[in-house]
C-alpha cells in the first residue's frame, strides 16, 4: 500500500520545513539530528522494512489501512496495545 509511503513523504516534508526554521546556533545540534532521521527515512533499508511491515500486517488481516495504530499493534513503537 502506498498510503504509508505517502505518510513518510509527508513527514519528510514537515521535517524539512521545521529544519529551515532552526537558525540559532543552539538549534544546530537538533537540526543535525533531524537531518539524520530524514536520511534514515530516505534510506532503501527503511523503505524495504516499511514495505515488509505493511505486507505482513495486511497479510495477517490485522489492519486494513497502515497507520499509527498498526505500529502500536505490532509493538513497533514499544507501546503495548490495551
Amino acid at each position: 500500500c502506498t498510503c504509508l509511503f505517502s505518510d513518510t513523504d509527508r513527514a519528510l516534508v514537515l521535517l524539512e520545513e521545521y529544519c529551515k526554521k532552526l537558525r540559532k546556533p543552539e538549534e544546530q545540534q537538533l537540526k543535525k539530528a533531524i537531518r539524520k532521521v530524514m536520511g534514515i527515512f530516505k534510506s532503501s533499508l527503511f523503505q524495504a522494512l516499511l514495505g515488509s511491515f505493511t505486507k505482513k500486517a495486511t497479510r495477517h488481516g490485522t489492519i486494513s489501512h497502515p497507520s499509527l495504530p498498526a505500529a502500536v499493534e505490532y509493538g513497533v513503537l514499544g507501546c503495548p496495545k490495551d
